[in-house]
């Protein structure tokens, strides 16, 4: 008789002075964009305000609410200078990676850059360090939930690099190991040939899980 599957263990994290002002302005922002505010601080909080986003809303409506909070943080001319002056070259990946690696631990918890295999216009393939490996994504583990994964992070983060700023970007998570990569430079999927909207609940991380094959209802 094998021994039960455990649940993926939360790791503890200290977030410093600057994680806690990052956390503090996307709260901010999404409280904003959802004209609600949540009791809870910290980065549970942060979590809680992503749930009160899900609750009773589709994936596009989700997603819609996620994209105003990232386009808030970023003044539109900037974003227009970067898509207009700033193409996608292996040193822009490259430097998108180093930045996202640095920048955005007390999001997902710790990375680091990466080689991946981006491929080129003329049909060749680059290797180039412009991925970031997220060990266990801090994000997914506090949710426990594959919709809000996908529909508030994954693809609005996704649409926002490759859209807004002109970058590329593909963003490919481990649900069994809640591991994840992003990597600059590389078109995301579309929605019907990419599996992670297929992809069944966490059963042992989500307290909602619906058990069975199917896709997670929020997706």
């Amino acid at each position: 008789m094998q021994p039960p599957v455990l649940p993926i263990a939360k790791d503890e994290y200290n977030d410093n002075l600057l994680d806690r002002l990052f956390i503090w302005l996307f709260s901010h922002k999404m409280s904003r964009a959802l004209g609600s505010k949540t009791t809870i601080v910290g980065y549970a909080g942060f979590v809680d305000l992503s749930k009160q986003i899900m609750h009773g809303r589709n994936p596009q409506q989700q997603q819609v609410i996620v994209a105003k909070v990232l386009q808030s943080l970023i003044p539109v001319p900037v974003l227009w200078a970067i898509r207009t002056f700033f193409a996608p070259t292996r040193l822009v990946c490259v430097l998108n990676a180093w930045f996202a690696a640095r920048m955005f631990e007390w999001l997902v918890g710790s990375c680091e850059v990466a080689e991946a295999e981006i491929d080129l216009p003329d049909g060749t393939v680059r290797v180039q360090p412009s991925a970031v490996q997220i060990k266990k994504c801090r994000y997914l583990a506090d949710s426990g939930c594959v919709g809000m994964c996908v529909n508030m992070c994954k693809v609005p983060t996704q649409d926002f690099f490759t859209e807004k700023f002109g970058i590329p970007l593909t963003m490919t998570p481990n649900f069994e190991d809640l591991s994840c990569q992003m990597i600059f430079g590389k078109m995301p999927l579309a929605p019907e040939l990419d599996k992670d909207y297929t992809q069944p609940c966490l059963s042992l991380q989500c307290p909602t899980a619906a058990i069975s094959t199917a896709p997670c209802p929020q997706l």
